[in-house]
């Protein structure tokens, strides 16, 4: 591959749901740039940005993956992108690398929740953006329907720069309404045609929608168009550039991939109309040593950022993105956030799962260092004589826990050591332990997210990891008061043990988890022993009277006790407030508390009637109900043990369009039947343990 600047770089990705074509789109186009010798197909698992063993296994894309070519002395890095909404941190970081996005939109299921997603993260990032409406092949392909469906959810700013020519139910050509002009294929390429007449009233109202369009992106083109009522096509072009930069115009074309029907036609839209990497903006960033804001130009000293973490049998790759000066094999990269220079392999190219080594890398371009020993995704590479550090990339939180733990004993290090390991490649994942439960939690984005790590686990180390639903934290408190003596007395020969103590234990008003009072008058208890007595009913609490789960919410109340001049020990007083401890509590209405945690679910207005429904049915209590951008921010309290897989049931219910955060809030009584349960349950796993 030649050297190109940034004005011939196109960094594209590829946006859009699941099973729109996405990935066999852009199979079609390597193949057309000459890189392929027959176009692979995701069913048969060849294709080249699908080449991880899961994405094969299940046909879906898995990971974000770069496909680099070249068309009309231009360099196009197109990021192809999942539709699958569990890995959306693959999303997020493609999106982070493209300057621009190719929407992929099926014409028969026509815009659906990953368009309004991909159309959400352009806007919100400010990218420029073009649809393409694939899949023109298939039966009941409607390309006036999905273009009416865009512009109902997207406004009329939504507009086709083609209009599909159509024959018997099978693409044959299209008419260009930018320039006025008709191609049908061949077979071998495109030949002029006449614009059909059932197209021609069309066409032209699409032109004058382009026309005006194009003149409201410049004053003065604006003004010319009031004066003379037409552009030149020059100027149309022009103001078409200038709206698709600025998100102003979002033009559509047409195609069908998987025939490579109109793909070569796309190409040259996507290198005409797409935004230079030369026009891209650097992310913010600031000088690591004082703060202060610094504006990155692509002129300056070398700067990139690494947005992608890949890991395979063959080491590591970290796939970053120049922003400023020149990467070659000469330039030793300075991690700012390590503080520390890497010393990595010669910058390569990324295509699919093949790294090409290149001699640079120029600001604008796209690729990949490996062997770099103290870099994660979202750092920054730089000249350690200009340092600077890029704002944080911003991934999807995770969403849902589930304990995870090896299916063989005696292999849980290997399991959790892999399982890290791959954690390097995916920031939307994480693993932490539940200090409370003992549990090893897997954290992210969905059911299939944590079944495909596992999935990739046992791929690349040989190890099983296994999921199960998550213990829930149950507290147990007392509701009433009750008083009892703790006697320890043991003689074995030598000095004996010997400790007597009487507390009175109530619950506790204030919110605090335990509080310990020494009533003692008169030194029945010697206050040498005091502590003991504390630290017993410490070490007693840890384990309820019911179910066997921690006790919080306790006032403890030493008021009487004995002691013996020679025998009593601090042992001795420790024993005798656990007795104590579990005969007052089991007097003391115990009762089995559990997590009650806030959330903020944000869905569009017609799911909330669902949204309410299902919180009932999960013993919760909606608050209140906010307006927001999304449609409506339902704010409610629901126990944990019912939630701990909302992610996935939101999901459903939503199509995908809503979403929540969530944050613990206190403690409340379980419900007698719920608690009955959880008691049995707990007895039944101590019968077994004994």
């Amino acid at each position: 591959m030649k050297n190109y600047t940034a004005a011939n770089i196109r960094n594209i990705g590829v946006f859009g749901h699941g099973g729109e074509g996405k990935t066999t789109l852009t199979e079609a186009m390597l193949f057309n740039a000459g890189l392929l010798e027959r176009l692979g197909k995701v069913e048969n698992g060849t294709t080249t940005t699908d080449y991880d063993p899961e994405e094969v296994k299940r046909t879906i894309s898995i990971n974000c993956a770069l496909a680099p070519y070249e068309w009309k002395d231009v360099k196009v890095n197109i990021i192809d992108a999942p539709g699958f909404f569990d890995f959306y941190g693959e999303v997020t970081a493609a999106m982070a690398m493209a300057d621009s996005a190719l929407i992929v939109v099926g014409a028969v299921s026509g815009p659906v929740v990953g368009t309004e997603k991909a159309m959400d993260m352009c806007k919100k990032s400010g990218k420029a953006r073009m649809i393409v409406v694939n899949q023109m092949d298939r039966e009941n392909a409607n390309f006036d329907k999905v273009m009416n469906e865009l512009n109902e959810k997207f406004g009329p700013s939504v507009v086709p720069i083609q209009l599909p020519i159509m024959e018997g139910g099978k693409l044959v050509g299209y008419v260009d309404t930018v320039h006025m002009i008709a191609k049908k294929y061949d077979g071998k390429g495109e030949k002029d045609c006449d614009i059909p007449a059932n197209l021609s009233a069309r066409a032209q109202e699409v032109y004058e929608a382009l026309t005006e369009a194009a003149a409201e992106t410049d004053e003065a083109l604006m003004e010319k168009f009031f004066e003379e009522g037409e552009l030149s096509r020059e100027e149309i072009i022009s103001g078409l550039n200038n709206g698709i930069l600025g998100g102003d115009i979002t033009p559509v074309c047409c195609c069908a991939a998987q025939p490579n029907i109109g793909v070569c036609t796309l190409m040259d839209n996507l290198v005409k109309y797409m935004p230079p990497a030369s026009m891209a903006k650097a992310p913010k960033a600031v000088n690591p040593k004082t703060g202060d804001a610094v504006e990155v130009k692509q002129d300056g000293k070398f700067a990139a950022q690494v947005i992608k973490t890949v890991i395979d049998q063959f080491g590591k790759y970290s796939i970053l993105k120049v922003y400023s000066g020149v990467l070659s094999a000469d330039v030793v990269p300075y991690n700012t956030r390590e503080e520390k220079s890497e010393k990595p392999s010669a910058p390569g190219i990324m295509r699919g799962k093949k790294v090409t080594p290149v001699d640079k890398l120029i600001a604008g371009d796209i690729g990949v260092l490996s062997k770099l020993q103290y870099t994660a995704t979202g750092d920054t590479l730089c000249d350690a004589s200009a340092p600077v550090q890029f704002e944080a990339i911003k991934f999807p939180e995770p969403c849902i826990k589930l304990a995870v733990s090896a299916k063989k004993q005696g292999e849980e290090d290997k399991v959790f050591a892999g399982l890290n390991k791959l954690l390097e490649e995916d920031p939307t994942m994480a693993l932490e332990k539940n200090a409370e439960t003992g549990d090893m939690l897997l954290c992210g984005l969905g059911e299939v997210h944590i079944d495909v790590l596992c999935a990739k686990l046992k791929n690349k180390t040989g190890v099983e990891a296994q999921i199960s639903d998550p213990r829930i934290p149950y507290r147990e408190t007392i509701r009433g008061t009750a008083e009892a003596e703790g006697k320890h007395k043991k003689q074995t020969g030598g000095s004996g043990q010997f400790g007597v103590v009487n507390m009175r234990f109530e619950p506790l008003t204030n919110g605090e988890d335990f509080e310990f009072v020494n009533a003692i008058v008169g030194g029945v208890v010697p206050k040498e022993y005091i502590p003991a007595v504390e630290k017993g009913t410490r070490e007693a609490m840890k384990h309820g009277v019911l179910a066997g789960y921690p006790m919080i919410g306790v006032k403890a109340t030493l008021f009487f006790g004995k002691y013996h001049p020679v025998d009593s020990k601090e042992v001795a007083f420790k024993s005798a407030a656990r007795l104590a401890y579990k005969e007052a509590c089991a007097k003391a209405q115990p009762a089995l508390i559990e997590p009650i945690y806030q959330y903020n679910i944000t869905v569009p207005n017609e799911y909330t009637g669902a949204i309410m429904g299902d919180l009932s049915s999960r013993r919760g209590r909606v608050l209140g109900m906010n307006p927001c951008e999304e449609g409506t921010e339902v704010v409610a309290e629901a126990p944990l043990s019912e939630m701990f897989k909302y992610a996935t049931d939101l999901r459903s219910m939503t199509q995908a369009r809503g979403s929540f955060t969530s944050q613990f809030v206190r403690y409340e009584d379980v419900p007698a039947f719920e608690a009955k349960k959880i008691i049995e349950n707990a007895q039944k796993e101590e019968d077994e343990e004994e």
